[in-house]
């Protein structure tokens, strides 16, 4: 039967890594303002304190605490955390817990959470078998835009944390502290795989990969790897926000006054563009399906920014010919400003 999950630190106020005189300042702060003497009759103090007096039970205890920590920092007050039934002959998690005496009204026990993961005592004085799924586990990739577009695998490497190999995840062996773990009990190691980047996948993105997470504890399930997807800046398309390509093309003077057909580069190779007569720097036309590949299948547009470019080194006759331009031409650019803007 599923009991809720208890977040201690939480419940104090303190930080994963606090120390012990801060676990212990703020239990004492919160036990003086929930106890049941300050609050006479107050359920909600009297439950307030009962969990007060339950996390510190815990954090206090280096040991209750290294097996709390066990469970990994992802856990969340109010999931759902499974004690499976002892396997037949199987070894269980035996950590029986002193007599806490009646600390409260009618002699309440701690929560059924602290039963199932510290061994609910019982007559015949067996432990509590529980198991709990791995920590998801949160890492990012970067890729380029042609990755992207076209879909890659990507070798991932991710650190996990387990039991030692050494001391089985006890912190002691022959009776000594842990020569491997230092006492932790737990051991982190490096894992890596591969993982297979699908066609279209977009800046930003999370792909989910099914039990490549933390370690289970007990024997419950690894928890999953989430993977944000990073695409790299390109030395000549942007991504817009909109997911659309963006490329700046260069043009002459002339091909802008006189229109005509160039070639513009996309993902999949150069293709053929129309340029209208009498287009204009910073001028924006479209290639439809011309883009980036999508998720759920067809292309992006493409939109191409005209950049009027000038020789940078025009021969004499250029300029010999744009002299007589000059001098046979009327166009003014700056005609819309104003009188004294010539």
């Amino acid at each position: 039967m599923p009991v809720k999950f208890r977040d201690y630190y939480e419940t104090l106020g303190v930080p994963r890594d606090a120390s012990e005189s801060q676990i212990k300042q703020a239990y004492r702060k919160l036990a003086r303002k929930f106890h049941p003497d300050v609050n006479p009759g107050d359920k909600a103090a009297e439950e307030r304190f009962k969990e007060i007096n339950e996390a510190n039970e815990v954090l206090s205890d280096p040991e209750k605490r290294r097996r709390y920590d066990e469970l990994g920092a992802d856990w969340k007050a109010g999931m759902d955390f499974t004690p499976p039934p002892p396997p037949p002959g199987g070894q269980t998690v035996r950590m029986h817990v002193g007599d806490l005496g009646d600390l409260f009204t009618g002699g309440e026990r701690f929560s059924d959470f602290f039963d199932v993961l510290f061994g609910n005592r019982r007559p015949d004085g067996a432990g509590f078998a529980f198991s709990a799924r791995g920590a998801d586990v949160e890492s990012e990739v970067s890729i380029t835009l042609e990755q992207a577009h076209r879909g890659t695998s990507r070798a991932v490497t991710i650190p996990l944390e387990g039991p030692c190999p050494a001391c089985g995840g006890s912190g002691t062996k022959d009776k000594k502290t842990c020569s491997v773990c230092g006492g932790s009990g737990s051991q982190t190691r490096l894992e890596s795989f591969t993982v297979n980047i699908p066609r279209g996948v977009q800046d930003g993105s999370v792909i989910r990969v099914p039990g490549r997470g933390g370690m289970g504890l007990g024997g419950g399930p690894r928890g999953d790897l989430y993977l944000r997807i990073h695409i790299q800046p390109h030395e000549r398309f942007r991504l817009r926000d909109d997911g659309h390509l963006e490329l700046e093309l260069p043009i002459a003077p002339w091909e802008a006054v006189l229109g005509g057909e160039v070639r513009v580069p996309t993902l999949d190779g150069p293709v053929e563009m129309r340029i209208p007569p009498n287009s204009q720097g910073g001028q924006i036309l479209r290639l439809r399906s011309k883009g980036l590949a999508q998720p759920g299948g067809g292309r992006s547009d493409l939109y191409v920014r005209l950049k009027i470019v000038v020789p940078p080194k025009p021969t004499d006759k250029e300029v010999e010919l744009l002299k007589k331009l000059a001098a046979e031409s009327g166009f003014n650019p700056r005609e819309s400003w104003n009188s004294g803007g010539r």
